[in-house]
């Protein structure tokens, strides 16, 4: 008896059966053998076993519409348009150019194998031919009629032989004749060229005749790849295998919505998978390994994709060969034409060889990976696309100080690279500094904004006409802050630096400040306050790109809670893989890119360009255009003593600090107690109890202040 997983009338059965049962549902009896029957007659199964070119199918295999009318264009896009027909000729013309030559270059040793071969043939033609003259198939026949002591069958059998020689004999001895005659006459009568056709189809006869089936003589040019074969029972043997449902038990069969076949690219082979009812495509999605295993190939190799129709409904794509690890290339960018920041920007490819934009505008962007994975050029690449946008104002910060950032000093507003102290200053008040200025910047927009007309600004948002235009100076404003983990383990500054970043994660995006913000550290810093924000910091992103991490928890913390119980796991992509993450957040898919590769190169060239686009629209600003970025030097401690009242011998921590953000609000206003504790503490002041109301709790005495800024003098 055949089991339901190897009998073809069961592959599409699931939802046909389903259909029938919920149909009969008041009917004392289903008869399920004779739909099944009916069904296999009509030719409804899908036991289709792949070939290697397209085969036309249902929805998910046919190629998706290009236009929103679902209709598919009447030329091919590869030849719709001059553009695109060039680049189609020029490639056919490469590849015929280089087969041409690969070829020539091997001619003469094409010329000695095929003259050995049919030499070799020759013999083989000539053996062939003998034995066909001489009847020998009929050997063993005369010697079973002698071992069967039968004189009358073995006298018939060799007057047959003999006359089968005789005619036989005479049809090569016709041969013989007519070579001996023929080729002579052909040699004097004949033109060179028609010689020369005639010898090389002669001795490529003969060769092919004497070369072994193993042997070749023309190596190719180019290599075809050799790809395992997925059907139905395999798919099937898979997902049973996975647990996603059960071969005999009714309504728990896997069905197929479409035919199988090669997907349009010719790169994998595609189907449609009908999950048995309760179960969804975030099962799939979490039995993905399991499935791999079922096909019998990489994890790599197998991808599922959301089918919008039904959440039980899911397109399986394999892949011949592993996809992440064939490069993206080299990034369009390098057109160095000017790009627009309200349109997304490219980024990648996906799995499937489809680009990949990410909308930059009115979002933070989190990259996060192990060191060396390509994190940095990620973060890069979308730098690259906003600094060819002149009306893109750019920060730049650096916490680790590497070479990839340092020309982006070419047209930055502002930049900072490392911790170690520069001609420029201390990096991390720098950062500190920009950072001030950009929530400034923030609140003054959302004031402006407000007050706007709305036929200039619609709804109180940002528009393109109001960024580009210099009059309301409302410029778009990119942030990139790499190894953003260095600013959270500075000491008391990073206290304000952590504060100031948390509130722009939160508040700038919508204001028309991009932060992109990359880290190889996404589990925190240290503990405390800082610690609290640094968590808060990371968690605010709302596009996640995670190259490879080192656990499923690491791949959680850059992709979000609840990415790795949904099948996103960056700990599975090989360490091979670089430039090579799981994009979440940025659309409705979660797409596994191959990012665009720009190396130092490529970005000076990118970055000269968009220096000179800047320069030529009046746009280039700040430390790039050599303005000497004036930075306030607060005096911590007279600050706090200007806040203690007169008569006052002491305040409290709490009160410091409100003080402080109620007076000096510009430089003051994130302030907390433990903050200001600790920079009045590292100039020799004590805390110590102070009484207010009864109470006591921790400040400073104004004599130890007055006494900590006489030294400060006397030194």
């Amino acid at each position: 008896m055949t089991s339901p997983q190897n009998n073809p009338e069961n592959f599409d059965w699931t939802a046909a059966e389903a259909d029938v049962a919920v149909a009969a549902e008041g009917a004392e009896v289903v008869d399920l053998d004779a739909e099944r029957t009916r069904r296999a007659e009509a030719g409804t199964h899908f036991d289709i076993t792949l070939d290697e070119h397209p085969q036309p199918g249902g929805k998910p295999v046919d190629a998706e519409p290009v236009s929103p009318s679902g209709r598919r264009p009447i030329v091919p896009v590869n030849w719709s348009t001059w553009p695109n027909i060039r680049h189609s000729l020029a490639q056919a013309a490469e590849v015929t150019g280089y087969r041409i030559g690969f070829h020539a270059l091997r001619s003469p040793m094409y010329a000695v194998l095929a003259m050995f071969w049919a030499t070799v043939g020759v013999v083989r033609l000539a053996g062939r031919q003998l034995k066909w003259w001489w009847v020998t198939e009929q050997y063993r026949l005369r010697q079973a009629a002698a071992d069967a002591n039968d004189p009358a069958m073995w006298l018939k059998l060799h007057r047959e032989v003999k006359a089968t020689r005789m005619w036989r004999f005479l049809v090569l001895a016709a041969e013989v004749l007519l070579i001996g005659i023929g080729l002579p006459v052909l040699w004097a009568t004949a033109s060179w060229w028609v010689l020369l056709l005639v010898t090389a189809g002669i001795v490529a006869f003969l060769a092919h005749v004497g070369r072994p089936d193993d042997r070749r003589i023309i190596t190719p040019a180019t290599v075809a790849g050799r790809f395992r074969r997925v059907n139905s029972d395999i798919v099937l043997r898979a997902y049973y295998a996975a647990g996603l449902g059960h071969p005999d038990k009714a309504h728990q069969q896997i069905g197929f919505g479409s035919t199988m076949g090669r997907d349009p690219s010719g790169t994998g082979s595609q189907v449609s998978i009908d999950l048995p009812y309760g179960k969804t495509f975030d099962d799939a999605v979490k039995a993905r390994g399991a499935i791999a295993s079922g096909l019998d190939v990489a994890l790599s190799q197998v991808f599922i994709t959301r089918d919008p129709s039904s959440h039980r409904r899911h397109v399986l794509w394999v892949a011949d060969r592993d996809p992440l690890a064939q490069a993206a290339g080299r990034t369009p960018l390098l057109r160095c034409k000017p790009t627009d920041i309200w349109q997304p920007a490219p980024f990648g490819l996906d799995e499937r060889g489809n680009k990949v934009t990410v909308d930059m505008l009115w979002n933070s962007i989190l990259i996060g990976a192990q060191p060396r994975q390509g994190k940095t050029f990620a973060a890069r690449a979308l730098a690259l696309y906003a600094a060819l946008d002149p009306y893109v104002k750019l920060t730049v910060l650096d916490g680790g100080g590497k070479p990839d950032w340092r020309k982006f000093a070419l047209v930055a507003d502002r930049c900072a690279f490392g911790l170690a102290m520069t001609r420029d200053g201390d990096p991390a008040e720098i950062v500190l500094e920009a950072l001030r200025e950009i929530k400034a910047d923030v609140q003054d927009r959302y004031e402006r904004l407000s007050k706007l007309p709305a036929d200039v600004c619609p709804e109180g948002k940002l528009t393109r006409e109001i960024a580009r235009d210099p009059k309301y100076g409302m410029p778009v404003r990119a942030v990139f802050l790499d190894e953003f983990q260095e600013y959270f383990d500075l000491g008391d500054i990073s206290k304000e630096i952590a504060s100031l970043l948390v509130y722009l994660v939160k508040v700038a995006p919508a204001a028309g400040v991009i932060f992109v913000d990359a880290t190889q550290r996404p589990s925190g810093v240290g503990g405390g306050q800082v610690a609290t924000q640094f968590i808060s910091f990371r968690d605010n992103h709302q596009v996640r790109f995670s190259l490879r991490t080192g656990s499923w928890q690491v791949s959680d913390l850059v992709l979000g809670a609840g990415a790795n119980s949904e099948g996103y796991d960056s700990s599975t992509l090989l360490p091979s893989y670089k430039g090579v993450g799981i994009l979440r957040g940025a659309s409705d898919a979660t797409p596994t890119v191959r990012t665009y590769l720009a190396d130092a190169d490529d970005a000076e060239k990118i970055l000269i360009a968009a220096r000179k686009l800047r320069e030529e629209a009046g746009t280039l600003s700040g430390m790039a255009a050599g303005e000497d970025i004036a930075r306030e030097h607060r005096d911590v401690l007279a600050d706090v003593r200007s806040v203690i009242e007169r008569g006052e011998t002491g305040a409290q921590w709490d009160e410091i600090a409100t003080r402080l953000a109620e007076r000096l609000p510009e430089a003051y206003a994130d302030l907390t107690a433990e903050s200001i504790s600790a920079q009045v503490r590292s100039f020799g002041v004590r805390s110590v109890d102070v009484k207010r109301s009864g109470k006591a709790l921790k400040g400073a005495k104004t004599d130890d202040i007055d006494a900590a800024i006489g030294r400060r003098k006397a030194a």
